[in-house]
């Protein structure tokens, strides 16, 4: 029977980053144009929805003696 060999323990992973830069001017007409459409508005909307969901609720039970 043969014993498989072991390899050696991988290395550490580099990550290769890069910068990348945005125009402020351009990156703010764009917040003030995706807030004023409607899609922005309903994910608000959702969301309070959600949040209302997960709201823990005070529930009144008789207690058992």
């Amino acid at each position: 029977m043969s014993v498989p060999s072991e390899s050696p323990a991988p290395g550490p992973v580099r990550l290769v980053l890069t910068e990348v830069k945005y125009s402020l001017p351009e990156m703010l007409e764009e917040l003030k144009t995706e807030r004023a459409s409607s899609t922005f508005a309903m994910e608000k909307l959702d969301q309070k929805e959600i949040a209302k969901l997960f709201k823990s609720k005070a529930t009144r039970a008789k207690s058992k003696k």
